[in-house]
């Protein structure tokens, strides 16, 4: 219940500075006018990915053709009226406006009517998907420089007077003949492009794989409207750059073996050649990557151990493996109790008379001292986990929907696991909101367990990020595959059940018969005949694989889920065309939609997140008005 405007016949604190915003009961009007009939619009378009791994081009194509809805529009504005090939230039003019107009320039066909005639049809184009959004805001998503322009000329209407058609014609010949079509243009493509997508998720992992999560990010911090749900790929960079050695040194194996160095070196500046000169000396006849892979590994494996073994709460005793190493006979002893032939019996770093193979010698830790003083000063990174943390979180509500990356920690019965840490249980959500406080603490404060609870998150076997025991060791020293499968959480298996999703729902406060589970983390096998849609509908996992390593296991290059206001609607991309191909060609995306969930009403704004913070305003700005007509509060003349 909302608290009386007024307090022993006295306005409160809240009613005198709303008072200070409105201070006449004509700006209260205007006010709650515009208010009231937002609530009836219909609710914005919200588009939701996951899984980029670094795959810049294809996330940039997505981004500029918004996931193929733009598309969509012009088929449904122009029709028949422009050729196939005219709407796929046209689309492209949209998608990669400064280098079409280059190349058409270059060709000689940058003509004043090229102009005029692609100025015309972004108007129309604009206009028509400008319709369900209140002017205020179409006027916020005009570059500014262009806005008094351009909303004359959305507001002109040639189609209904002899004089508006005019002045319509004059607008747009000026606006050619001072030689500012190429301005104009882009200016329409930023508009078209933030009426297609009111607000983007990203759904977790922008790193590893490819080698250009760093644009990923610097094109992200531009976008207006974003939230992110952190990947455990992501923690771990974030670790990295909050000093963590452990972390520190997975992400250079990860980057090393996936051949995969240039954004550690281009693109955050941070220098290899101390590892490199010291691999090369210690492994003479590997490849240069592969000699620094597996020295960056075996310190790994020995922060990791040091980490395990100084946070018993984490429960990653069965990776501790490095001791259960038989150097004598070149075999391991690995938890089921049976012995396994290694794959390359040679480790120089580990003294086996030492009794402690954990320990590091004395150059590893001047190279990850080394290391940690590039990853903690690199100006870039440090931006780019900073924004993680600012935009992001470990899961977000909205809109009645569930995002995380990864899992909901169940029982093998399928009820929420009970996990205790520090002497306390968790479970559901109350262990996601510890994790986030965990990971904001490493931020904030540093400190060794925190940065610890970072690579934790990364890969433990309990972290909502992860949800399955890393066989990392296996995959590195045994060639015996069937060490290499990795035991994973209940809930992979039981979402796919409605009695999960409604639980989960439930449990973080959600209504488990309209609300949905969006995930990423785990690849669609779609190849295989595997649907993302689980439990009817409940839950959606979005990982199509992005990532070119995963082309092959999904069969597809992935997904863009979409909610607007009649429904929500999976788009499975089967091929994204690069930026070439698409000035060349006038390729685009080539995606296949499925319906998901199609309502028999539209979702206006008053049905979101959004609304009910709009309710509140209004009955704030009720109570206000109450006041001035009572007395309570005297408005401006």
């Amino acid at each position: 219940m909302r608290r009386s405007p007024c307090r022993k016949g006295r306005p409160t604190k809240v009613l005198r500075l709303l008072a200070e915003k409105y201070p006449t009961k004509e700006s209260v009007y205007e006010k709650l006018i515009y208010l009231q009939s937002q609530l009836s619009l219909p609710k914005g378009v919200e588009h939701f990915m996951s899984d980029l791994h670094g795959e810049y081009d294809s996330f940039f194509h997505i981004l500029n053709n918004c996931s193929g809805v733009i598309r969509e529009k012009v088929d449904y504005v122009f029709g028949e009226r422009l050729s196939p090939e005219e709407k796929a230039e046209f689309c492209t003019l949209i998608y990669y406006p400064k280098e079409k107009i280059e190349q058409m320039t270059d060709a000689h066909k940058n003509t004043p009517e090229w102009y005029r005639r692609n100025l015309s049809q972004l108007l129309e184009l604009s206009k028509l998907m400008s319709y369900k959004y209140p002017a205020s805001k179409v006027n916020g998503f005009i570059p500014k420089r262009f806005e008094s322009v351009i909303v004359e000329l959305m507001n002109t209407r040639p189609e209904a007077d002899h004089a508006q058609f005019l002045y319509h014609k004059r607008l747009l010949s000026t606006i050619v003949q001072i030689d500012s079509g190429a301005d104009f243009i882009q200016a329409f493509t930023v508009l078209i492009k933030r009426l297609a997508v009111d607000r983007l998720h990203i759904v977790g992992d922008f790193f590893d794989r490819g080698n250009r999560p760093d644009a990923i990010l610097n094109r992200l911090m531009k976008h207006p409207s974003v939230d992110i749900q952190w990947g455990n790929h992501d923690v771990l960079w974030m670790g990295a750059a909050l000093g963590s050695e452990t972390c520190i040194a997975a992400v250079v194996r990860n980057s090393l073996r996936y051949d995969n160095t240039d954004v550690l070196e281009r693109g955050y500046g941070i220098s290899l050649r101390p590892l490199s000169a010291f691999a090369a000396r210690i492994y003479p006849d590997e490849r240069p990557i592969r000699a620094a892979e597996r020295a960056v590994t075996m310190m790994m494996f020995k922060l990791e151990g040091q980490l395990i073994r100084r946070n018993p709460d984490f429960q990653m005793d069965s990776r501790l493996l490095l001791d259960r190493i038989d150097f004598r006979s070149s075999c391991a002893v690995l938890g089921d109790g049976r012995r396994y032939e290694l794959e390359n019996a040679y480790f120089p770093t580990i003294d086996s008379a030492a009794g402690d193979p954990y320990q590091l010698t004395a150059e590893e830790q001047e190279i990850l001292e080394d290391l940690r003083s590039y990853f903690v000063e690199s100006a870039v990174l440090q931006r780019h986990v900073d924004y993680l943390y600012q935009k992001g979180s470990l899961y977000t509500r909205c809109n009645g929907n569930l995002l995380f990356h990864g899992c909901v920690p169940l029982e093998e019965d399928g009820s929420l696991r009970t996990i205790c840490y520090g002497g306390r249980e968790y479970r559901g959500r109350q262990w996601f909101d510890f994790c986030e406080d965990m990971a904001r603490e490493a931020w904030l404060h540093g400190g060794g367990h925190a940065l610890d609870f970072m690579y934790f998150l990364w890969c433990g076997r309990l972290s909502p990020l992860s949800g399955r025991e890393f066989k990392t060791f296996e995959r590195a020293l045994i060639a015996d595959e069937s060490t290499w499968k990795e035991p994973s959480d209940p809930y992979y298996r039981y979402i796919d059940q409605v009695e999960t999703c409604e639980m989960v729902l439930r449990e973080f406060g959600l209504d488990p018969k309209r609300g949905h589970i969006i995930n990423g983390h785990v690849p669609v096998k779609v190849r295989k005949g595997e649907s993302p849609v689980k439990a009817g509908g409940r839950a959606i996992i979005i990982d199509g694989g992005f990532c070119k390593a995963y082309h092959k296991k999904t069969g597809i290059s992935g997904y863009t889920l979409i909610s607007n206001s009649r429904g929500l609607r999976l788009l499975e991309h089967q091929h994204i065309a690069n930026v070439r191909e698409a000035l060349r060609e006038n390729h685009d995306i080539e995606s296949v939609s499925e319906t998901v969930e199609l309502q028999s009403c539209r979702t206006t704004v008053g049905d979101t997140d959004e609304g009910r913070l709009i309710q509140d305003e209004i009955t704030d700005l009720y109570n206000l008005l109450l006041a001035y007509q009572n007395g309570l509060l005297k408005p401006s003349e």
